[in-house]
């Protein structure tokens, strides 16, 4: 069996826009299929992020992978907040562990049009503790000073298009996190000369856990 995405409960989640237009979708990945799926995330021996290029990846975790960067998912995205992607390349990173540094309050690059994110983790003390806990924020100065909190579990999934205002972060926490980051990308110049250190990246991180 491989994972199944609740396309239909994204269709129906309207998008909020406090503090900046985004949608959540708890459970976009089903109870059932995140046992299933997080003992199967690959291992990262180390912070930061991982092209799949350059991970042995489970079966279905390469099916999610695939899935993820299908049509389907990229027309509804597109749909729901009124956007033009039909030429926006896609760029998708794993990470499974998360460091002291990071969470610290930023927004994200011009070159990436929308950011998607999706949570496989366990209930975990530390998300009860509101630690690693994803804020958006109302500006850049104040990780206590958000509109909405997204714990990283229950296969939980938050879309939201990038601008000048997208800040977010999230108080320290230091362990493991399996997050897949997935972007569609603009076609200047300085996005297409990010894609191509996302593949040299994989290659040299597939060269590193071979050894």
């Amino acid at each position: 069996m491989s994972i199944a995405l609740d396309l239909d409960a994204l269709a129906r989640t309207p998008v909020a826009t406090d503090p900046f237009p985004h949608l959540v979708v708890p459970e976009f990945v089903r109870p059932g299929d995140l046992e299933r799926l997080i003992p199967l995330m690959p291992d990262m021996p180390s912070g930061g992020s991982y092209p799949p290029g350059g991970l042995k990846l489970a079966p279905d975790v390469r099916a999610l992978v695939r899935d993820l960067q299908g049509p389907r998912l990229k027309a509804l995205i597109a749909q729901k907040f009124d956007l033009d992607l039909t030429r926006a390349p896609t760029m998708l990173t794993l990470r499974g562990k998360t460091r002291e540094k990071d969470g610290r309050i930023h927004r994200d690059s011009d070159t990436k049009l929308v950011t998607i994110l999706l949570y496989l983790n366990p209930p975990s003390d530390a998300w009860d503790a509101r630690e690693g806990c994803l804020r958006l924020l109302r500006g850049p100065d104040d990780i206590e000073d958000y509109a909405v909190e997204v714990p990283p579990s229950r296969g939980t999934l938050l879309v939201f298009p990038n601008g000048p205002a997208t800040w977010h972060g999230h108080r320290q926490y230091v362990g493991p996190r399996y997050t897949i980051q997935m972007n569609y990308m603009a076609t200047t110049g300085k996005a297409r000369y990010e894609m191509h250190r996302h593949r040299l990246s994989a290659l040299v991180k597939k060269v590193g856990l071979a050894r």
